[in-house]
Parts: C-alpha cells; sequence; structure tokens
C-alpha cells in the first residue's frame, strides 16, 4: 500500500504513554533457508492478526525494515499489559512454541525483542513532508503550531 506524503511540518500528541515494542530476527547461517524461513513465516499471520483486531488488542501499529541479514519491526502499543496480552494470545504461543522447537539446536537464526515503556510527556516527533511513518502512523499526526516549534517545546508538558 503506498503511503501519500503528508507536506509540511507535523508532530503526534504526546500526552498518553505508550509502549515500544523492537522485534527482530537474524539470519546467522543463509543457506539454511530450511532453518530461518519458518522463523520469518511466522511474523505475517500475527501482524495481520494485530492490524484485524487492532483496537481491543491495544496495538497502535508496527514499521518493519529489512536488511542484508538482520530484520527489525518497530511495534507501538497502549500499554504494557496490552502486549504482555498479546503474548500470551493463541497465535503468538504456537509461534514462540515453534521457534523454540526449531532453535533449540539451530544456530542458523538469531531472533531479539526490546520493550520499552515510555511516560507521557517523554517523547516527541516530528516529519517533515513524510507520509504516515512510525508514531504518525500509529498516533494522528498533528501540524506543529506555535508552541511545538522546537523538541524541547514538544518535550514540554506545560505547553499542552
Amino acid at each position: 500500500m503506498k503511503k501519500d506524503k503528508r507536506a509540511g511540518r507535523f508532530t503526534t500528541d504526546n500526552s498518553d504513554s505508550i509502549v515500544v515494542f523492537i522485534i527482530g530476527m537474524r539470519i546467522n547461517k543463509r543457506w539454511a533457508v530450511h532453518q530461518w524461513l519458518p522463523v520469518f513465516m511466522a511474523m505475517p499471520g500475527m501482524i495481520k492478526e494485530l492490524y484485524t483486531h487492532q483496537e481491543e488488542l491495544g496495538f497502535l501499529g508496527t514499521e518493519n525494515h529489512f536488511g542484508l541479514r538482520t530484520t527489525t519491526m518497530i511495534q507501538y502499543w497502549k500499554s504494557t499489559e496490552d502486549l504482555l496480552a498479546y503474548a500470551k494470545m493463541e497465535k503468538h504461543l504456537a509461534a514462540w512454541k515453534g521457534f523454540n522447537q526449531r532453535a533449540r539446536n539451530n544456530d542458523a537464526v538469531g531472533i531479539y525483542h526490546e520493550t520499552y515503556q515510555v511516560q507521557a510527556g517523554s517523547y516527541e516527533s516530528v516529519y517533515v513532508n513524510m507520509p504516515a511513518y512510525g508514531l504518525s502512523q500509529a498516533r494522528s499526526p498533528i501540524p506543529i503550531g506555535q508552541g511545538k516549534q522546537t523538541a524541547q517545546e514538544r518535550l514540554d508538558t506545560t505547553n499542552s
């Protein structure tokens, strides 16, 4: 799906706490496709489920980055509770169980994740002539106006 560029400068409202979840995999042995491809293929079904039930799961959105050996997905969630609840759901548990079985004696692929709990008012963003991306696709973008011109102003909760 093509994302249309928004002309101008935009930011996102930072009055709510969010969770940033970074997850990815690294292909350690490129030619061992039969070992790393099943790990890679587990993610699309989960992402479809997240977008299909976005509101009730507390999932805000995601961005994907693909490198030669390493993939990274940045996800935005409403809360840690929402993220942890999803981790216990059937589709995720099945994928995790499958990965653990395949990875037990398999160093062809590695996975990683990091979770950041970001408090309201302690994050800011700016997008200039960009399509919906990152937080601006996970939360409604707002034009940058008076009192939100600089990063310091966007981080200053007394300006809200």
